[in-house]
């Protein structure tokens, strides 16, 4: 092949792969997109069998503060496999690190609920087993993330009803949750407590409000040193995630959506 001819063939390579890269822009990935080692497999071909296992891991090290550029980290790890290599796939694979759900481990940001979004959100009278017990909105408390799930609580005034003495909170939970080791699912739920005997934790008991069904109980703990005491409090994640009940706490864990 004379260097004319072989000017020509790259001419039309790198039209065909501008044509492939365009074609990712004109298109990006929406969750759901192909995963980034689809596309590596696709864009790389034959260069390095092991291409896709080793260099996912180089990119994610690479998007950390500080860390050495992408193209570089590439550079080195690709070698010379193909020269161009790194030019063309990079912008692929940001995209994709970026847009597919994959990207995304981390969980939905959650804050505290407002006052107006607890109106909204529990009932004045909460249906439990066979009874609409009344409850006190200005004890309500809760939490909300991204998706607008909620997991939030309010106090049962139960004086009068079957219930009295056996639950004293009403819960309603829109995403998986541990409390004190007690899996809940999305659900509404009750919840009462006794203070064990040495006094210094409470033994509390969660039920399924429908049916009023046993799922398990657990302890909450004195909270250490001074505190504003509040009937019902839950935590948001990022501050302590905890439940609290007066001076007394139980810690809590989000699950996956």
């Amino acid at each position: 092949m004379n260097q004319a001819q072989a000017h020509k063939s790259v001419i039309l390579s790198d039209q065909r792969e501008s044509k492939d890269l365009h074609f990712v822009f004109a298109n990006p990935p929406t969750p759901g997109a192909p995963s980034i080692r689809r596309l590596l497999g696709e864009w790389v071909g034959n260069h390095s069998p092991k291409l896709p296992t080793l260099v996912v891991p180089a990119l994610l090290i690479a998007l950390l503060p500080g860390a050495p550029p992408i193209r570089r980290l590439l550079g080195e790890w690709v070698g010379n496999h193909s020269p161009k290599l790194p030019t063309l796939f990079v912008p692929a694979l940001l995209i994709a690190l970026l847009l597919t759900p994959t990207a995304h481990a981390q969980k939905s940001p959650w804050r505290q609920a407002t006052d107006a979004e607890l109106a909204s959100l529990l009932p004045a009278r909460a249906p439990v087993e066979r009874e609409h017990i009344e409850t006190e909105m200005r004890t309500a408390s809760g939490i909300v993330n991204a998706r607008g799930r909620f997991i939030a609580g309010v106090v049962l005034l139960t004086a009068g009803y079957s219930a009295d003495g056996k639950y004293s909170h009403y819960l309603i939970v829109q995403a998986p949750i541990r409390i004190g080791g007690i899996a809940l699912k999305p659900g509404d739920y009750v919840f009462g407590w006794t203070r064990t005997n040495a006094g210094d934790a409470l033994s509390v008991h969660f039920h399924e409000a429908a049916t009023g069904a046993l799922l398990g109980t657990t302890e909450a703990h004195r909270i250490a040193g001074p505190g504003r005491i509040e009937s019902l409090h839950i935590w948001p994640p990022g501050d302590k995630a905890l439940i609290q009940i007066g001076r007394f706490a139980i810690p809590y864990e989000l699950g996956e959506e």
